[in-house]
């Protein structure tokens, strides 16, 4: 197809990351799959030599590097990236140890950082390339009891924004992807990890925690929908910087405005107090 492009994709061995590549090369587009293990790619090797599955930490740079400049040996350019790795993080930020929540944003957050940092060289020689990172609702409209994943995907959110203006001279496009629930495995205990120290006076948090296990199997979004969209992203010559995906994600974050809009306007004596008067 003439109109076929180059994707790199993360965290692609489950879930929205391999509907994603499935749909991907269904459609005709070459497809770079990282993880930390190929062999969830095993049904898909030798399709055709549009596909490319590369075991890659994304904790190590060097890691990244190698396997983005495989991607443009192969390829010749390098088009779309789908920072699409990560795990949910529950429990209150009292319970949580040091290195749970550093692991958290090393896969959430740093990962995201290392991976632009690696892939941008070549897209600004090309001058051209889009980078699609997923948040989460939770980056915008945090739920209750996941306080450092929100805060992680927080963080995508902003990089994301912040780099959408940094690069868009460069014909470099940014979006933030913001999804609802998918019915993948994001609800299953390889997907989500939980506080190892429980405090008695967080206990409502746990009631939380199992309405959104009870969720799995139910939930709205449907993951082989995800790369229509995305096609329509990058195919748009102004793409959103911000999409909430999923008819629960966007209704969530229009609470939120809406919430943040009163908030605002009942506020507002005191938020013009601090300035100078003339």
């Amino acid at each position: 197809m003439s109109n076929s492009k180059v994707w790199y994709i993360t965290g692609a061995s489950k879930g929205m990351g391999l509907s994603l590549v499935k749909q991907l090369l269904a459609k005709g587009h070459s497809v770079v799959a990282t993880s930390r293990s190929t062999t969830a790619f095993e049904e898909l090797e030798g399709i055709n030599d549009r596909f490319l599955p590369l075991e890659v930490d994304l904790k190590n740079e060097h890691s990244i590097s190698v396997s983005i400049k495989k991607t443009v040996e192969k390829f010749g350019c390098l088009d779309v990236m789908v920072n699409n790795a990560g795990y949910g993080l529950g429990g209150a930020l009292e319970e949580l140890t040091t290195e749970e929540i550093e692991e958290n944003f090393q896969v959430n957050f740093f990962a995201v950082v290392r991976v632009v940092q690696q892939a941008l060289p070549y897209m600004r020689r090309q001058r051209s390339g889009h980078i699609i990172n997923i948040s989460s609702i939770a980056g915008f409209a945090p739920g209750i009891g996941w306080s450092m994943y929100s805060a992680a995907k927080f963080a995508v959110s902003g990089l994301s924004e912040a780099l959408a203006n940094d690069l868009k001279p460069l014909g470099i496009h940014v979006t933030n992807v913001m999804p609802g629930w998918f019915r993948t495995n994001f609800a299953k205990a390889d997907s989500i990890a939980y506080n190892k120290n429980q405090m008695e006076d967080y206990a409502y948090l746990r009631e939380y925690h199992k309405k959104m296990n009870h969720m799995d199997g139910a939930q709205l979004g449907d993951p082989d929908k995800i790369a229509d969209t995305f096609l329509k992203l990058v195919d748009s010559p102004n793409p959103a910087i911000d999409l909430f995906l999923g008819s629960d994600a966007f209704n969530r974050a229009k609470a939120k405005m809406e919430q943040l809009q009163v908030q605002m306007d009942t506020w507002k004596d005191v938020s013009f107090s601090t300035d100078f008067v003339s």
